[in-house]
């Protein structure tokens, strides 16, 4: 007998043909986290552990069709976002999203790959600073990305706390800043900061290089949100979720690149 609508988490990002990063990241994550994923694809890469190597963007009209089939049957509790790589798509979704308010976002501003490869036009950054941190409940930006969002270099932590009040000043409810890009020590510290003020969550470095982090960890907080988490207990679950995935990590490709293992995590 069928019961309650089981919950759902939308993604509306790009997908990674190698399966570590993008929307196939995000789907492992909701099904670790035991929420029904659904999909809107902005983008296709064709990409390895190695590197893009070729990029296509749907024509918005579709990306439409797939976001409206799937608020039209399914019980989204939160969206996440991720790689919307032009100023035409960014503004398409910025509009979806406005039509359901309700619906929190958890937004991943997807700018540069693993390997280096771009995933945001250069004409579409400012269409991201003004059209979807406005939306958004929270922000997770590593810190290039957040450098590129303030025009300004993020040093050391101090400097994140400052970033991330910034960001908020931009728009953002919250932010969840990702200090593993900040070279030396054994531990690396992300930077929390909503209304209520700011706090560090802390993990010991891991010696790895691994695809789909960013991806992961925004999922992560989007599949806690949907579950009912409060924002700060749901950064510092998915924080501790991300550790967990990176510490099993695979390596299912030709390079030394790891692939998170989502459900050794979730275990």
């Amino acid at each position: 007998m069928a019961g309650a609508r089981q919950v759902s988490a939308l993604t509306i990002a790009g997908s990674d043909s190698g399966g570590g990063a993008g929307i196939q990241a995000d789907l492992k994550t909701f099904a670790a986290h035991r929420v029904h994923g659904l999909s809107a694809i902005a983008a296709l890469t064709a990409q390895h552990t190695r590197g893009v190597t070729a990029v296509h963007v749907p024509d918005t009209a579709f990306l439409q069709a797939q976001v409206e089939a799937c608020f039209d049957d399914f019980d989204i509790r939160v969206v996440k976002l991720g790689m919307l790589a032009t100023t035409g798509v960014i503004e398409a979704v910025a509009g979806m999203l406005a039509a359901h308010g309700d619906v929190p976002v958890v937004l991943d501003p997807v700018m540069v790959a693993t390997s280096g490869a771009k995933l945001l036009a250069d004409d579409a950054l400012d269409a991201l600073r003004t059209q979807l941190l406005p939306l958004a409940a929270i922000v997770t930006p590593n810190l290039p990305e957040a450098e590129l969002l303030l025009g300004e270099s993020i040093g050391d932590v101090a400097a994140m706390h400052r970033a991330s009040a910034a960001l908020r000043e931009r728009g953002a409810q919250a932010v969840l800043l990702k200090g593993g890009h900040l070279l030396g020590g054994d531990v690396v510290v992300d930077v929390f900061a909503d209304a209520r003020g700011v706090a560090e969550i802390r993990h010991p470095r891991l010696a790895i290089e691994a695809h789909g982090t960013g991806c992961t960890l925004a999922s992560a907080i989007a599949a806690r949100l949907a579950l009912g988490d409060a924002l700060e207990a749901a950064c510092v679950a998915a924080s501790d979720y991300v550790h967990r995935a990176l510490a099993s990590g695979y390596r299912p490709g030709r390079s030394d690149i790891l692939v998170l293992d989502h459900f050794g995590a979730a275990r």
